[in-house]
């Protein structure tokens, strides 16, 4: 039977197996985020032996040494062998400095967090998911989804750590995003469910004549300017339930990985809240791992639109299916940009 198959469907077989592999590579960066390597490496003055890390980390040096190991392999972190008798001293990289490491401008770590506290547990369900057709947060947390993020809303440690996941998703595409179109005609801009206002930063970065607003629920912005404001900042927060209460008047309303969460009636009503209070000339600017129309790709939506399965009560869309949602809700002249990155952007005038 081997004849018959061509050489790529011969090779396959590999590419299977670092798909069925993937996760372990996941949790390896995920628990070492969580016991702190990288942190304790990326601000160490030398390199250091498993023995050291484990200490330091209060783990075990067998455990501490195969992680390490594996991290290495991994190419996350650098190794060294001492001359005199050869123990092993590990070292940070840049990537692993940067972007692993707590605290940086673009640390991923609260991502990497969020992956292992919530995400994961809630694939584990993801047969269930397919089975039934809706979010697994009641089978995986004992709650419903939206009981799930009010509990974290109440809580100040948890609360952090969700809002420093949803800044960290725009440290790598943030700018494509804001440039994709032209905006420097808005002069005022609403960033809708903008959380810790890190995309809203990139638009004052982008057009610093324009004038942008964060406009969140209160428990949101009351963290956002507690822990997330820089120095000098020029963002206005406003707070709100965008669902119900009254939007602030703009040029341009920026929604960012938003309507994927919702079902279309939800997602419709917000549209056309939006486009009543927009003004003439105004639009609407939507950012989102979109579908291809024929939905055959790219593998990163539709695995975005599994993750929504099991974590929301929306998916994710092809285009087409925005269009219309804009054009029902009163918005014309759409137009889109793939960015060759993780985030489509969509812009409608009203």
């Amino acid at each position: 039977m081997s004849e018959n198959l061509s050489q790529s469907e011969m090779d396959y077989p590999f590419k299977l197996l670092e798909y069925l592999n993937g996760f372990k590579v996941s949790m390896a960066i995920f628990s070492a985020c969580e016991l702190g390597v990288f942190d304790l490496l990326s601000t160490s003055p030398c390199a250091l032996s498993a023995q050291q890390v484990a200490q330091a980390l209060r783990a075990s040096v067998d455990g501490t040494e195969r992680l390490l190991d594996a991290l290495v392999g991994i190419e996350i972190l650098h190794v060294e062998s001492q001359p005199q008798d050869g123990t092993a001293l590990y070292s940070s990289t840049e990537v692993a400095s940067v972007y692993l490491a707590k605290g940086g401008a673009k640390s991923l770590h609260d991502l990497a967090i969020y992956r292992l506290e919530t995400t994961y547990p809630l694939w584990n369900n993801l047969t269930d998911a397919v089975r039934e057709g809706k979010n697994q947060f009641e089978k995986t947390f004992g709650t419903q989804h939206k009981e799930f993020f009010q509990a974290i809303y109440r809580t100040e440690e948890k609360m952090q750590k969700f809002m420093g996941f949803m800044k960290s998703s725009w440290m790598l595409d943030g700018h494509d995003v804001v440039t994709a179109f032209n905006l420097a005609g808005f002069q005022n801009i609403v960033d809708v469910g903008g959380s810790t206002g890190a995309l809203a930063r990139e638009i004052v970065k982008a057009y610093p004549s324009s004038s942008v607003t964060v406009f969140d629920l209160p428990a949101v912005v009351d963290m956002a300017t507690k822990h997330f404001l820089l120095e000098n900042n020029t963002l206005t927060f406003q707070s709100g339930d965008f669902f119900n209460d009254e939007l602030p008047t703009a040029d341009l309303y920026v929604l960012a990985r938003i309507l994927n969460d919702w079902p279309e009636e939800k997602c419709l009503k917000l549209l056309k809240r939006i486009c009543d209070v927009c003004k003439p000339g105004g639009g609407v600017l939507l950012v989102q791992a979109t579908l291809l129309e024929s939905r055959r790709g790219p593998v990163h939506a539709q695995l975005s639109s599994l993750n929504m399965l099991v974590h929301t009560e929306g998916r994710e869309h092809p285009p087409s299916k925005y269009t219309r949602m804009l054009q029902e809700s009163g918005l014309r002249d759409v137009q889109l940009c793939r960015t060759g990155k993780y985030y489509d952007v969509i812009l409608a005038l009203r």
